[in-house]
């Protein structure tokens, strides 16, 4: 047995590995776990040399894997503009910009996070924005990322003026006059954005180590970024040559609309290709099939069931999907593809079918991401075709995005298969947790609460438990997180679970999951963080 370069004892270690699934110590050499045991016999191991870490008796767990989240952008945003997520009436939103602007000399005065359920296309508009920024221009993205608004200074710099046409997959919001408000659906964000001033590589990287902190400090030690471009790549890829990198990033890259298969997919392989390292992957196509309740483009089997009716198309025709799935399935990339509505479910689940029909079975975990909406007759084809649910738990309670806007669209008899968690799970699909931030939270304890609890953490017990059948247990959560996260994320080989030969990618919890009061999960503070051995994350009130 080799010396080890670090061991961790007095601990009470869940590895998730069934064939030792509990230790009170390990060690570790070169970043993997070389030992698991009983304290004595892994502390009789050590050297003069060996760093020795007092757990304390605390849980001690895998590190958390988030494998659906736009690190890269969301750490940029949140780092350089105003934060919006507290904003809960316009007076607040206004205010906050303002103070924003008044300590912000950028020639852009820029924001994040509002949020849709309060904020839409009947209360936000550029004369809002103007009464906070009058005199510079300004943008404030949603968060979801598929809603955004524009100053009156923005829309004239922009060119944002009556009798402009929509751009593919985007909506400009017109006031009654076809007048332009400022808001913004979809693609039209990409259109406002080319025009902006670029943030340059370094603002990436600068957003990238505060949001990768931000992980490290809630036990994320692995992530898969869900939205990738050749921008992305480099920044990513000049970070792992400097040794930058805190998390372990995977990621999927994105695929257009209007891209030729052949081009899509050889586009694909070559940043594929390009950017296979330790800390750094690229091995998935990512789609869009449609877009969210909140601005009414998620795309539904029977059209919308509130006074205002209508539909919303698929981003992709359904013969595309069929063809680009195949065609990248054929490839051996993981697809993963962005579903709200019911239909752009099916449809997702279409072009996997037809993929496998064509391509044969392989180990794909392909990812389905969101399912807000599923019809129940299509629950069994997640297990059927191996495809994963990646889903989003925070959003699984009554609040006004769920309660106010998205049951009043999808009606009585479609909102009971909303967030349907324990119906696929029951039925045997793969799953995993993520929090998708910046659209939301990325602490996994408050997303694991509400997947338990089907109620906001940090509200009473009393709340209202939105589809309480649907509920997770806390086994499932922590699977979620670690076991089926690394698979889903294609690192099971090395990650996931504290197994011999592993690397020690783990946390050290202030309080035992398994057994405290479930409301008080969301609370949990990770005192220790470890990415192959080396601390990246250390409360300051730990002692160990």
């Amino acid at each position: 047995m080799p010396t080890p370069d670090l061991i961790l004892f007095n601990a009470n270690i869940v590895t998730m590995d069934p064939l030792t699934p509990k230790a009170q110590a390990l060690a570790v050499k070169n970043g993997r776990v070389i030992a698991l045991g009983a304290d004595k016999e892994i502390r009789a191991l050590a050297s003069e040399n060996t760093r020795i870490v007092d757990a304390g008796g605390r849980l001690v767990l895998p590190g958390f894997q988030d494998t659906h989240i736009h690190l890269q952008d969301s750490g940029r945003d949140y780092a350089q503009n105003a934060g919006l997520d507290a904003a809960r009436t316009i007076d607040e939103l206004v205010a906050t910009m303002k103070t924003f602007s008044e300590s912000h000399d950028g020639t852009w005065v820029n924001g994040v996070g509002w949020y849709t359920g309060i904020f839409h296309d009947g209360n936000l508009t550029r004369q809002v924005l103007d009464l906070a920024v009058p005199d510079r221009p300004s943008f404030i993205l949603a968060s979801d990322g598929h809603n955004a608004c524009l100053n009156s200074r923005a829309c004239e710099l922009l060119g944002l003026v009556s009798g402009i046409d929509d751009p593919f997959n985007g909506h400009f919001v017109r006031d009654e006059n076809g007048v332009p408000t400022g808001m913004l659906h979809e693609d039209a964000i990409k259109w406002a954005e080319a025009k902006m001033p670029q943030p340059t590589d370094e603002d990436f990287v600068f957003g990238i180590k505060f949001a990768q902190s931000l992980a490290n400090r809630h036990g994320i030690t692995g992530v898969l970024d869900a939205s990738v471009r050749e921008r992305h790549a480099r920044v990513y890829s000049g970070m792992q040559e400097r040794g930058e990198l805190t998390v372990r990033v995977c990621a999927t890259a994105r695929v257009e609309p209007y891209e030729k298969t052949v081009d899509a997919v050889a586009r694909l392989q070559a940043l594929r290709a390009a950017n296979q390292s330790e800390m750094f992957t690229i091995h998935s196509a990512k789609f869009f099939l449609d877009g969210v309740m909140e601005n009414r483009t998620a795309a539904m089997i029977e059209d919308y069931s509130d006074a205002a009716g209508g539909n919303a198309p698929l981003m992709f025709s359904h013969p595309q999907i069929l063809e680009l799935f195949t065609a990248f399935d054929a490839a051996r990339f993981q697809i993963h593809v962005h579903v709200i509505g019911d239909y752009a479910v099916r449809a997702a689940l279409d072009g996997l079918e037809k993929a496998r029909s064509v391509n044969g079975r392989w180990p794909s975990l392909h990812q389905l991401a969101h399912i807000q909406c599923i019809d129940p007759s299509d629950i069994p084809r997640l297990a059927e075709l191996g495809a994963v649910a990646n889903v989003q738990a925070l959003w699984a309670r009554h609040e006004p995005s769920v309660t106010d806007i998205a049951l009043p669209i999808v009606g009585e008899v479609r909102g009971k298969w909303m967030y349907a968690f324990r119906s696929l799970i029951d039925a045997g699909a793969p799953y995993a947790l993520s929090s998708d931030w910046g659209v939301s939270t990325l602490n996994p304890f408050e997303i694991i609460e509400t997947a338990i609890t089907r109620q906001p953490p940090g509200r009473p017990n009393t709340h209202p438990v939105f589809l309480p059948e649907q509920r997770m247990t806390r086994e499932e959560c922590i699977k979620a997180y670690t076991i089926h996260a690394a698979a889903a994320a294609w690192r099971s080989a090395d990650t996931g679970s504290l197994s011999l030969g592993k690397y020690a990618d783990l946390i050290v919890l202030d309080r035992d999951i398994l057994t405290c009061d479930v409301y008080d999960i969301g609370d949990t503070n990770v005192l220790l963080t470890l990415l192959g051995g080396r601390q990246v994350h250390r409360d300051v009130g730990f002692a160990g």
